[in-house]
């Protein structure tokens, strides 16, 4: 397929960054869509700089409507001046309508981010005589300090669990933010039934999770998506994981999903029995029906081919509406803030 990323909106807050917006970004801008038509948007990935008024503008929201960037919302300029907001799930276009006062009118649309489902081979579950892999693929703030704790008291427990952590603000670019989470990070590389592995690239975390039985992920952060999980699910790995933010909808409920609470220590003792719960089925291969069912589901809600083709549809359409760059320019009329 033709690569049309040359045409992606950047900034400084995203050149560097191999993160979930920026791969959904990549995937549409070299997913098949014809350049001629991509050349007459200006697609920007919630991180909102300035307007180009010659083209149609979509605002791509991936952050919370709380985010600083999203303070955006609140200028009338800006509001003015989309033609569309996409939003990657249900749950934060509802929170972005709560928050920001969005009318539910025909200026927003829901399509969530995509994912290359992941080829498995024959094979590839463990055999009874190996460890039992789990795996951490987020950044270090949405839970990785109750997983460790978490994994160190199940390791009193089980002499066949091994964790590799692949955890790093490096996929963003920012080098500097990984400092507070250093004495975390050396209590996995202390452990000799863990890996720490940083920062490492999609396809590297990708091979990964083929290998691996369990994605442990009690998330502490208001997901609005979550790709690791989707890949993981894709990956056939049994998912353990809260109930919180967009995580019920992206996964419709389909893993080992357990009610969180605020306070971190109650947190961890409810992902300890889970995560306890889902060694056992592992170990005993219950999970294994239920995970094929899930990478079924995901490969196909997911698909880059499905997810592109949705783009593709709201692009033709928009195109028809704006046609010229006369059409384009900012209206007046073109919103509707509720009071």
């Amino acid at each position: 397929m033709t690569d049309n990323t040359d045409l992606m909106e950047t900034n400084e807050a995203n050149k560097d960054s191999n993160g979930g917006t920026e791969l959904t970004m990549r995937s549409l801008y070299d997913g098949g869509i014809d350049r001629d038509l991509l050349a007459n948007f200006q697609i920007i990935p919630s991180r909102f700089r300035d307007v180009d008024e010659t083209k149609i503008r979509i605002f791509a929201a991936h952050d919370l409507p709380e985010d600083t960037e999203s303070n955006v919302f609140k200028d009338p300029k800006f509001r003015r001046s989309i033609h569309k907001y996409v939003y990657t799930s249900q749950w934060q276009y509802q929170r972005y309508q709560l928050v920001h006062g969005l009318q539910y009118d025909q200026s927003s649309v829901v399509i969530p981010s995509s994912i290359v489902p992941i080829e498995l081979h024959v094979g590839n579950h463990r055999i009874a005589s190996d460890p039992i892999q789990l795996i951490y693929t987020s950044t270090p703030q949405r839970g990785l300090d109750i997983l460790v704790p978490v994994f160190e008291k199940l390791c009193e427990k089980h002499d066949d669990i091994h964790l590799k952590v692949f955890s790093s603000y490096k996929i963003y670019g920012w080098e500097d933010a990984d400092k507070p989470f250093e004495p975390l990070y050396d209590r996995i590389r202390k452990n000799p039934k863990a890996e720490y592995l940083g920062f490492q690239p999609n396809n590297v975390v990708r091979d990964a999770l083929i290998c691996s039985d369990i994605f442990a992920y009690p998330c502490t952060w208001l997901e609005t998506f979550c790709r690791a999980m989707v890949e993981a699910m894709s990956a056939e790995c049994l998912c353990v994981h809260p109930n919180y933010g967009a995580l019920p909808e992206t996964s419709a409920g389909l893993n080992v999903m357990y009610q969180g609470d605020v306070d971190k220590s109650v947190h961890a003792s409810v992902f300890y029995a889970h995560l306890d719960a889902a060694i056992e089925y592992v170990r005993q291969g219950l999970h294994l029906d239920g995970v094929k069912y899930n990478k079924a589901y995901v490969d196909s809600r997911y698909s880059k081919q499905r997810i592109v083709a949705m783009w593709k549809v709201l692009l033709e359409d928009l195109y028809r509406q704006y046609p010229t760059a006369e059409s384009r320019k900012v209206k007046q009329e073109m919103f509707t803030v509720r009071t």
